[in-house]
């Protein structure tokens, strides 16, 4: 090519670095969209699916999708907890979570008994009494709300009053709390017209949807591109002026 000059082998390694790089990052990316559409869509089959005993799917839960379940046992209803000001269409408030002893089962399951608005001031809202003896429960057996970046350590601990409240939900922190051992997941009731709660329960994907991560993996292959041009542009000879010819 008459119009390139030959680039330096440190030109060309760098561009090429970069741009592999760049495109690798690109790929990730996109992997990351089709995960998280992946799990969307197994939740979605989740919650339509027919409700299965839960001493089956606690011995071998599913390891690439949701199980929705049935449970029979009682709650252990004079601990409360309240996960304080959850995302929950921007409104303040707690998400409660009470411990459940399932019937012959060799732990506590943690059930999400759904949301409640706040009441404006700086006081948890008034919980209504749980129903006493034994009880059926039907809803997702799923994962925990994850836990980021926790300042202060241990809240539960500090607090000798209940309901408990917490900005974050740590099953490890829950199980310390209670001296008892908890299932690793929790249970998210199905939606109930009679219940005060709130149960509206989706895979919060809202920081980082499939959508922007394919929108950063076009950003990232867009990269790719700019760097080889950019080697293109630096290394192209400039034409001659008439005065350099004579």
């Amino acid at each position: 090519m008459k119009w390139l000059r030959r680039p330096s082998w440190f030109a060309l390694l760098l561009t090429v670095a970069g741009a592999l790089l760049f495109i690798r990052l690109g790929v990730w990316q996109l992997h990351r969209a089709d995960e998280k559409e992946a799990i969307l869509r197994r939740y979605a089959a989740a919650e339509t699916a027919a409700p299965r005993d839960f001493a089956a799917v606690a011995a071998k839960p599913p390891v690439d999708s949701y199980a929705r379940v049935k449970v029979q046992g009682e709650y252990i209803a004079d601990r409360l907890y309240l996960l304080d000001n959850p995302r929950h269409d921007q409104r303040g408030g707690v998400e409660v979570y009470v411990p459940f002893r399932p019937q012959g089962g060799d732990r506590l399951l943690m059930v999400d008994l759904g949301f409640l608005p706040g009441n404006g001031t700086h006081e948890p809202p008034q919980l209504p009494a749980l129903p006493t003896g034994a009880q059926w429960l039907q809803g997702l057996y799923m994962p925990p709300p994850g836990v980021g970046f926790e300042m202060g350590g241990d809240a539960l601990a500090r607090q000798t009053r209940w309901p408990k409240t917490t900005v974050y939900f740590d099953l490890p922190q829950v199980a310390a709390d209670l001296r008892s051992a908890v299932y690793p997941q929790v249970l998210a009731l199905d939606d109930d017209p009679a219940a005060i709660y709130v149960r509206e329960h989706t895979i919060d994907f809202s920081a980082m949807p499939p959508a922007r991560h394919r929108a950063y993996a076009f950003q990232w292959f867009t990269f790719a591109v700019a760097a080889v041009v950019i080697l293109l542009v630096l290394h192209r000879r400039r034409p001659m002026k008439p005065s350099d010819r004579s």
